[in-house]
């Protein structure tokens, strides 16, 4: 089957500056993607080449089967029936809530019209504030009018430029999964542009990771956090320390916090990798591969304690334990690995 969007070896430019290079993904319909990555990564600039606010230099962009942006061909962003949800919603202030859903459904007869907002006000749950203002809204509530305008024309791909950065953390989770159920409901096919992992995690079926211009990987958000592509991608999907290590056996790693059995074996004994090991790979009890690691500091967070440990090397890392963990500063527990993820240094 045909994929919705397709994106193939695409480079975008800001002058003379590369900010994308060799850019390539397909999105089905109906399928929900996230672009995942730090600021100044170029998830905008992506979202904008889609969109037909950006240029492309080289490679291009197709939506339906049909070429919707090249070097030498770009259809306007008016004409490639993809919605945008911006940061800042950029709801209009003078009209009511119904009124913003409705304004670009002109070319729609009025009964149509208003029947295609009364659909929308019920699946954002908001028909009971149809003639509020915008600023008599909530941020969640203003959000999910931007997504009802921009779902109202029903375009073939919704794109959502960091939608939750002005919301607080609790509900944004929740803001997520509702965004999630809404394209559901559509049918509508989208990417949203987020640089919290929480929020990828949740509302994605699939997950891009952008680094330094470059998309890192393309997969399920499950796959790319218990196989990252590479230490970059691993760092920006999950908290953790990387480490030096390097090959004893094909089967048997050499780190600062101990010895580590591999389940598959490597190749090339010697060889200097690197290590990264998640809160969840580290385990406290003594072990003939553990190492002595000192509690500098310890922030307890609920479920869980945040540690930070002077390794006998001299590094120090940070691990969140589970509380039944109880560790005074000061003190020097037994510390090992369980699952660490190994790259190529």
């Amino acid at each position: 089957m045909q994929p919705l969007l397709k994106v193939a070896d695409l480079e975008c430019r800001y002058g003379d500056k590369v900010i994308l290079e060799s850019i390539s993904f397909a999105l089905d319909e109906g399928e929900i993607a996230c672009l995942l990555g730090p600021s100044g990564c170029g998830k905008t600039t992506l979202l904008h080449a889609i969109a037909g606010f950006q240029p492309v230099y080289r490679g291009g962009i197709s939506l339906g089967g049909g070429n919707i942006s090249s070097p030498r061909s770009t259809t306007p962003p008016e004409q490639r029936r993809v919605g945008v949800v911006f940061q800042d919603y950029a709801l209009f202030p003078h009209l009511s809530l119904q009124q913003n859903i409705a304004f670009g459904l002109k070319s729609l007869a009025r009964v149509d019209r208003e029947a295609r907002v009364r659909e929308l006000l019920q699946l954002v749950q908001l028909q009971d504030f149809a003639d509020r203002f915008p600023h008599q809204l909530s941020g969640g509530q203003q959000q999910r009018v931007a997504l009802a305008r921009a779902l109202a024309p029903r375009p073939r791909l919704l794109l959502m430029d960091e939608p939750f950065s002005n919301l607080d953390t609790e509900l944004r989770r929740s803001l997520a999964a509702e965004v999630r159920h809404i394209l559901r409901e559509e049918g509508t096919a989208a990417i949203i542009v987020t640089h919290d992992r929480s929020e990828a995690f949740v509302a994605g079926d699939k997950l891009g990771v952008l680094s330094g211009g470059h998309l890192q990987q393309w997969d399920t958000p499950e796959n790319i956090y218990r196989h990252p592509a590479n230490a970059a991608v691993a760092r920006i999907v999950g908290e953790g320390n990387l480490l030096p290590g390097k090959l004893l056996a094909p089967d048997l790693i050499e780190t600062e916090l101990g010895r580590v059995q591999l389940a598959c074996a490597i190749e090339a004994p010697g060889k200097q990798l690197q290590v990264f090991v998640r809160s969840e790979d580290l385990l406290p009890g003594e072990s003939a591969d553990a190492v002595a690691a000192r509690v500098l500091e310890r922030s307890f967070l609920g479920s869980s304690v945040l540690y930070k440990f002077r390794l006998p090397s001299g590094r120090i890392i940070e691990a969140a334990l589970d509380a039944e963990f109880q560790f005074a500063t000061g003190s020097t527990i037994p510390l090992r690995i369980s699952r660490p993820l190994v790259f190529n240094a």
